[in-house]
């Protein structure tokens, strides 16, 4: 199989259809080093045609309170009182380090979305 660069949507379709084709391939067959190698340039097109934002952390905080069921009192041992969490939350105020490593800690929220630059 000649496997190149993807330059187009016709071309990147066509390379997941080979994927889905392969899917199963055993280790250490040509078919599975095929595999491999169309999930590179499969991966490369999509970062450079599809990227992922960096989630804003307000958000994924407010998303994730709403996942987890969870209200702004139950920030307060995370943010310290209701005012500071009612800031935060509606951007009047930004995380401090302390309040990014509650939540890390004790909610598990990931780091790296916590310290994202928060839109404005």
């Amino acid at each position: 199989m000649n496997i190149h660069l993807i330059h187009n949507e016709a071309e990147y379709q066509a390379a997941l259809k080979q994927i889905r084709a392969l899917w199963d391939a055993p280790e250490g067959t040509p078919e599975n080093e095929t595999l491999e190698m169309l999930s590179l340039v499969v991966k490369k097109y999509e970062e450079e045609h599809y990227p992922i934002e960096e989630p804003d952390p307000i958000e994924y905080i407010k998303i994730r309170m709403e996942e987890l069921g969870l209200n702004q009192e139950d920030l307060v041992p995370y943010m310290g009182d209701k005012g500071n969490v009612s800031k935060v939350l509606n951007r009047k105020r930004s995380l401090s380090l302390d309040m990014i490593r509650k939540l890390h800690k004790g909610l598990r929220f990931p780091l790296e979305v916590l310290i994202a630059e928060p839109a404005l």
